[in-house]
């Protein structure tokens, strides 16, 4: 009798435990993008808009390169962060094609990750020399979005820290409960 009390104890423990902890085991991840995967545009665009699904920081000073068809490499400015959303300023140069987005950050877990977002130009960047001085990228100052409300996340709210700390508390707290009915029968 006893040991099915105290396995009972252990069973609602962990289930405690995995209940709690559920966020700190989430690995965050790229939600979207802009411009977004598969997607065919008809100009280039002027910024690149990363949203991720916890809070990141920048992982080297080269975070963000574009690649495309016949060696084209956009020129990719300061790469700006506002929580989950990194932003950065873009010169598209190149053909028509398929273009490579290819990102590297680091999660408020130290999770550091790399990933790439692929899309299409219908048609060719105008070359550098052929664009007009006013159609230069904005700073990346005023480039940087300022996070939507609807974007918050639990992680955004907790760091992730606190949940371990709290899943470690619940299961002492199931232990100390399950000795005092084993020692209440005996």
């Amino acid at each position: 009798m006893r040991f099915k009390r105290f396995g009972a104890s252990l069973l609602v423990t962990g289930l405690a435990l995995l209940g709690t902890a559920s966020p700190a085991l989430a690995h965050s991840e790229l939600k979207s993008s802009d411009p977004a995967r598969g997607a065919s545009l008809a100009t280039p665009p002027t910024q690149i808009k990363l949203t991720f699904s916890g809070p990141v920081t920048l992982a080297d000073e080269n975070p963000i390169q574009i690649t495309g068809p016949e060696n084209a490499s956009w020129t990719v400015g300061r790469a700006e962060v506002a929580g989950t959303v990194v932003t950065a300023p873009v010169q598209a140069v190149g053909p028509a094609g398929e273009y490579t987005l290819r990102y590297k950050v680091t999660f408020e877990d130290t999770h550091a990750t790399s990933g790439s977002v692929k899309f299409n130009l219908s048609a060719p960047a105008p070359s550098p020399t052929s664009q007009a001085p006013t159609s230069s990228p904005a700073p990346a100052s005023s480039a940087a979005p300022a996070p939507q409300a609807g974007e918050t996340t639990p992680e955004d709210l907790v760091p992730s820290w606190v949940w371990i700390v709290l899943a470690v508390a619940v299961v002492v707290a199931g232990i100390v409960v399950a000795l005092r009915f084993t020692r209440r029968k005996d």
